[in-house]
């Protein structure tokens, strides 16, 4: 008979969950394992609200295992190592990611690639190889190999640094692997949300010049005077659209919703790079005949292995890079769900769990 979330661990802990697709979270009491020889357990200080946390909650990918308590974005301070620990100590400033555990073995681990590892664990939503479920950062504390565990860097806030373990990893791996950090060159960022304005950041820190893309006239602005960007690109208007055809070295779409290919394939000049990190519900169609006359290429790319997520951080810490954020209690979680699946959020909710998640 499978034990309780309660009962699954050594361990009491406290979060919040969702336990049904109407997304609805509430307090939840469940457990965590006891800190291993391996292990770093970390009192979670704040926890970004990503998208796919919402995806997540609701199940609209339809591979949710409810009870869920959502989180990948997460902060915190080191309460105890264990007796192989030597990369951390008690009272360090740490983070969590998008995954907790690899097989450890496969040529995706042995090259850093360990978020490609096909038996990855997820920080939630997943299950250990001890077959008991992972729970994610809305919660108080959680217990993770030191080998799955980020340093924050010293000049780093630790709420505005959250966001980076996932937001910012999205993207930076894509525009490194892709060589889409060649300073001079023009980028498009598709989408001006968590993922798109920490692209922005990041692309003019390589040296690029941005180009933000958004049906939403009302963000120029933002993207030009708070972000940095060079120019703003509305693609509801066709006579501006038409004049930057051809004009993109790279675009990075970071679009979740349903939405059209072809407009931003018409964008790039030759040989010009597509790369798509958003997840929409359902497929999108992918036009060829744009790929073929112009030698252009469309990839994707799934947040980063630990050491780049490491070294991602360590670069945004250099620039002074962070997320532009909204500061949360938990208690107003569900609401911030609700305003998240409406994009009225600037750029990205935060949970301030430290001080307000409470039994």
């Amino acid at each position: 008979m499978a034990r309780s979330p309660v009962e699954e661990h050594p361990q009491m802990a406290f979060g919040w969950a969702a336990r049904d697709n109407s997304g609805t979270l509430s307090p939840f009491n469940f457990s965590r394992r006891d800190n291993g020889e391996d292990d770093v357990t970390i009192k979670i200080l704040y926890c970004g609200v990503c998208h796919s946390d919402l995806h997540s909650a609701k199940n609209d990918w339809g591979f949710t295992s409810y009870p869920v308590v959502p989180g990948h974005e997460i902060v915190g301070a080191v309460t105890a190592v264990g007796n192989n620990v030597n990369k951390f100590k008690v009272d360090d400033k740490v983070g969590v990611g998008v995954l907790v555990d690899s097989c450890k073995k496969c040529d995706c681990c042995h090259q850093g690639l360990e978020n490609y590892c096909p038996q990855m664990i997820l920080t939630y939503n997943s299950f250990s190889s001890d077959g008991t479920k992972t729970y994610g950062g809305y919660s108080d504390i959680i217990v993770v190999d030191q080998n799955y565990v980020l340093r924050i860097p010293d000049n780093m806030p630790l709420d505005a640094g959250a966001p980076l373990l996932c937001a910012g990893i999205t993207v930076y791996s894509p525009m490194v692997y892709y060589g889409m950090n060649q300073p001079g060159k023009h980028l498009g960022v598709a989408g001006l949300g968590g993922l798109g304005h920490v692209a922005v950041k990041i692309g003019k820190a390589f040296g690029l010049k941005v180009t933000v893309i958004s049906t939403s006239p009302k963000k120029e602005s933002e993207a030009i005077d708070r972000l940095g960007a060079d120019s703003f690109l509305v693609s509801t208007d066709p006579a501006k659209f038409k004049a930057a055809i051809g004009t993109m070295d790279f675009i990075i779409d970071t679009i979740a919703a349903v939405h059209a290919l072809a407009p931003l394939l018409s964008l790039l000049n030759v040989n010009g790079k597509l790369v798509t990190v958003g997840l929409p519900e359902k497929p999108l169609e992918l036009p060829i005949f744009p790929l073929v006359i112009g030698r252009r290429l469309i990839g994707g790319s799934n947040v980063g292995g630990i050491k780049e997520t490491q070294e991602m951080l360590d670069f945004c810490s250099k620039h002074n890079i962070t997320a532009d954020i909204e500061l949360i209690r938990i208690d107003e979680l569900n609401e911030a769900m609700e305003r998240l699946a409406k994009s009225d959020v600037r750029y990205r909710f935060v949970i301030d769990v430290g001080n307000s998640l409470s039994k």
